[in-house]
């Protein structure tokens, strides 16, 4: 699966704790990384500097939805597994269940 065009929920959704060049701190969810070109393209990518986080990201139906979906589903699903996955969840356990419907 190729990443959906004008799309960059990716780069938007999750948070990213490792420096980003223009952003030393990374990233906090929700805000659009500094790195994202007019296209809502990674300007990073293929690039050393992109962080291991970011290169752990692959286009997925799960994670995208289908075509028909939109971005929308995508930014969806990534900030439930933002909430699901923030430190100080009970018994250490994320909560995050991959069968977990973006919009229920």
């Amino acid at each position: 699966m190729d990443c959906r065009p004008h799309c960059g929920a990716c780069c938007i959704a999750p948070s990213i704790n490792s420096p980003i060049p223009g952003m030393p701190n990374g990233k906090p969810a929700g805000v659009p990384c500094i790195q994202l070109d007019d296209q809502l393209r990674c300007k990073l990518f293929g690039k050393p500097e992109r962080p291991a986080f970011c290169g752990g990201l692959s286009p997925s139906l799960e994670m995208c939805g289908e075509e028909a979906q939109g971005r929308q589903y995508a930014i969806e699903w990534l900030s439930a597994l933002e909430r699901a996955t923030q430190p100080g969840k009970p018994n250490g356990k994320s909560g995050f269940n991959a069968d977990d419907k973006p919009g229920a």
